[in-house]
């Protein structure tokens, strides 16, 4: 009887230490897999200024994109042929529609909810998501892509999807043909 309780006492001070707080005073265990393997950590090696490459590249781009004056060139190309279908140069940077100003859900009430810690103010009241604020500030989400700068300092952002393939650098590149030129477009007076 007396070793059923040690065990018990033991698992009571335990469990709490194995316990990760979620805000609004829930807490978890720490994330295990159904195979009972646990998630691994590994250390990231750092800059002098404590980043990590992938935080440069998203930090750089960041700024990039939001330089005054900005322009860069977007390439719809055939998956299928190769063939540039649409050229077009982009004023400031390229916006999926799925970016927001404002988060997709919040909740009804004022009080903190168990999956809802953040506050947002909706129509000047505190309203709660489980939403994150982006490093654009912008809620909602984007296509996938990859983006990178070439030797050349050149920067390259690329998506690839339903038989079509999206390019976007700050720079031009040499193309065969372009079947629709949208520079070619002239600007009504007015507009």
């Amino acid at each position: 009887m007396k070793k059923g309780i040690f065990s018990f006492l033991i698992l009571l001070i335990l469990v709490p230490m194995t316990m990760t707080n979620t805000g609004c005073g829930m807490t978890t265990a720490p994330p295990k897999s159904a195979s009972g393997v646990s998630k691994a950590n590994v250390k990231v090696p750092t800059d002098v200024n404590n980043l990590t490459r992938e935080q440069k590249n998203v930090g750089r781009r960041l700024l990039d994109e939001n330089k005054p004056g900005a322009v860069q060139h977007l390439y719809i190309i055939s998956a299928y042929s190769g063939q540039v279908l649409i050229y077009s140069t982009v004023k400031g940077k390229v916006t999926s529609s799925g970016k927001r100003l404002s988060p997709y859900t919040v909740s009804e009430g004022g009080g903190c909810i168990p999956g809802d810690p953040f506050p947002v103010n909706i129509g000047g009241e505190t309203r709660y998501t489980a939403e994150v604020l982006q490093d654009d500030g912008t809620y909602g989400s984007s296509d996938e892509y990859l983006f990178w700068w070439d030797t050349k300092g050149i920067y390259h952002q690329h998506y690839i999807e339903d038989g079509q393939i999206i390019h976007i650098s700050d720079q031009p590149i040499a193309v065969k043909s372009v079947i629709i030129n949208m520079e070619l477009t002239s600007k009504e007076e007015g507009s």
